[in-house]
């Protein structure tokens, strides 16, 4: 009898310890299910979230282009008066487009306020420099540049004798000068590689030329590099099989660099007197003719000066673009350059899309 009473408690014992068991194996499961469940949740949301958002980014860019044609259609110049670099009137347009949730900013800049890099020598036949870009080129340098940047190679004449070696067609038997660098100079470098000998599609390949360092393209907390001041792009198509870079820069958005670049060493400080003309006519109601390339002449102490007309224009059709989206402090942006172009049959002006990268 006491054989069966003690092994009656040992099944009693055994059933509660696999009951405890099987519930903490399905207490388990479950708090693992919910875990995985929420997971799928929280990602399919994020998914979802990740895609309206480049969605709304896409439409951002969309609605620029729209803006770009119009004021084309409305004005024969480019400058900081009209809609398309007016933070207000873009957002007026954004506010047109209907979204569920989240934020749109769309922000417009001229490319052609740039130094254009494949300017400097005469494509296509691309052997010799662009003389009036050398000149452009080496105030830049001297303009952002501090003593301790332009040393050695980097000073600014080797500086654009490599960037030219860079882009002519010529290669080792060309060198430009005794600064100047071919295929033969960087097969020397670690890893080894060769000079484009061509032009530049990607204005980070500036980093890869002798003399440029990091801290002279990218610039520091205090100024700003090369890569805010120049552009690869500005390509213009003639006849057949022909092209250049023109390399006339917008006077009416160019930065202060780049104005005291085009008024030379002995007006630099005029630059800044420029800028501020212009910002002022931006902010007026009534619209200021920019149409002339020598408007800068009525600016007191420069009725004098004179920038080489090879050097500027009043117009534009190249276009930075930056669509940014958030939702849920998640964000996602595009940054699309564009050109409009005309339809030769139609007349019609639209924008072409020449770099697309979401960020």
């Amino acid at each position: 009898m006491v054989n069966v009473l003690k092994l009656a408690r040992n099944n009693r014992g055994i059933a509660l310890l696999i009951t405890i068991s099987v519930t903490t194996i399905l207490v388990a499961a479950a708090l693992e299910y919910n875990r995985r469940a929420r997971f799928e949740v929280l990602s399919t949301a994020s998914v979802r979230d990740r895609m309206t958002l480049s969605y709304m980014a896409s439409s951002g860019v969309h609605a620029a282009m729209a803006l770009l044609i119009k004021d084309k259609a409305e004005s024969n110049f480019d400058s900081l008066q009209e809609d398309w670099a007016n933070p207000e009137k873009i957002d007026e347009i954004l506010q047109e487009i209907p979204f569920d949730s989240g934020k749109l900013s769309v922000v417009i800049t001229d490319e052609l306020a740039k130094i254009q890099v494949n300017a400097l020598v005469m494509f296509p036949d691309s052997r010799q420099f662009n003389e009036s870009q050398v000149m452009i080129w080496e105030r830049i340098l001297n303009v952002i540049g501090n003593e301790d940047d332009l040393q050695n190679d980097s000073n600014p004449t080797a500086i654009v004798n490599s960037v030219k070696d860079w882009l002519d067609s010529g290669d080792d038997d060309a060198t430009t000068g005794l600064s100047g660098a071919e295929s033969s100079y960087y097969g020397e470098q670690d890893p080894p590689y060769k000079s484009r000998n061509g032009p530049m599609a990607d204005l980070n390949e500036l980093l890869l030329i002798k003399g440029i360092t990091p801290q002279l393209y990218y610039g520091t907390k205090d100024a700003p590099g090369l890569s805010n001041y120049m552009t690869v792009h500005g390509l213009a198509v003639g006849a057949g099989t022909s092209f250049n870079w023109p390399g006339r820069i917008n006077i009416n958005t160019a930065d202060v660099p780049v104005l005291a670049s085009l008024l030379g060493s002995e007006n630099q400080d005029l630059a800044q007197a420029v800028y501020d003309y212009r910002q002022e006519m931006a902010a007026e109601k009534d619209v200021h003719d920019f149409s002339s390339p020598q408007w800068y002449k009525t600016i007191a102490g420069l009725s004098d000066v004179t920038i080489d007309s090879r050097l500027i224009t009043t117009s534009s059709d190249v276009f930075r673009i930056r669509s940014t989206a958030s939702i849920n402090e998640i964000q996602s942006s595009v940054i699309a350059v564009v050109q409009r172009v005309q339809n030769p049959e139609s007349g019609k002006w639209s924008c072409k899309v020449l770099s697309w990268e979401t960020l």
